[in-house]
């Protein structure tokens, strides 16, 4: 299955590419230059594959949560290849896609992904292990880091917890009331999402039949409201 995912809902900037069964991918750290870079770098990898957006079986993008620009970009972006190709796309939680680098890199059977959602609050979400895969477990959440806590406490699994986002370095009041046994062992080296761990999981969506055509997928921002500044006349 030949795809290709670009993500760039939070501080980083990636895009992975699969075709032939061999894997490219590039991963950046470039607060407010996404717009700037994600062009350069989807175009960089298909000619080190020495392949075309026409050789691709469809698209895969991080569809949130993270910031409001930046899922934004990623949308806008996929909407341009998508139309251009004709191809299905599947969107993939950025928070999953966290999950699912823990999975394959550390072996890890339960984890909680806490990404700073600014405003004293996260988007939080309980990820389990199944046959390989990032399993959601009940649903994603933005909310204060305390309620997240409660969230902790309240599971009662054996299984040994990895923590992974920014969220954890962010705010104390996650990790501040749990004892040694209730706390996460927290991956540093997990702070944002990978695009090259978006690849099983869009595999998956395709296999589940989640593959959409553009104009049905949404971003999602998981905040009933953003604030922005309205034009004038508008709602």
């Amino acid at each position: 299955m030949n795809l290709l995912i670009i993500d760039t809902a939070t501080e980083a900037c990636s895009v992975a590419l699969q075709v032939n069964g061999q894997r490219y991918q590039q991963f950046d750290i470039c607060p407010q230059q996404h717009s700037q870079r994600i062009l350069p770098m989807i175009d960089g990898l298909l000619k080190e594959a020495s392949t075309s957006l026409g050789q691709l079986d469809y698209l895969g993008f991080g569809r949130g949560p993270g910031s409001f620009t930046g899922v934004r970009i990623a949308t806008g972006i996929l909407q341009g290849l998508a139309l251009g190709t004709g191809l299905h796309v599947v969107g993939i939680s950025t928070m999953a896609a966290m999950a699912q680098q823990a999975i394959d890199l550390h072996q890890a059977d339960e984890v909680y992904c806490a990404i700073d959602a600014r405003m004293g609050e996260v988007y939080f979400a309980h990820y389990q292990a199944v046959d390989g895969l990032a399993t959601l477990i009940n649903e994603e959440h933005v909310l204060p880091p305390e309620e997240a806590t409660a969230i902790l406490l309240n599971n009662k699994s054996k299984q040994t917890a990895y923590g992974v986002g920014t969220g954890w370095a962010a705010y104390d009041a996650l990790l501040a009331p749990l004892n040694e046994q209730q706390r996460p062992h927290i991956l540093t080296d997990i702070l944002y999402p990978d695009a090259q761990f978006m690849l099983a999981l869009v595999e998956n969506g395709v296999q589940k039949g989640r593959a959409k055509e553009i104009e049905q997928i949404e971003p999602v921002y998981l905040r009933d409201k953003v604030t922005w500044k309205k034009l004038p006349g508008r709602e």
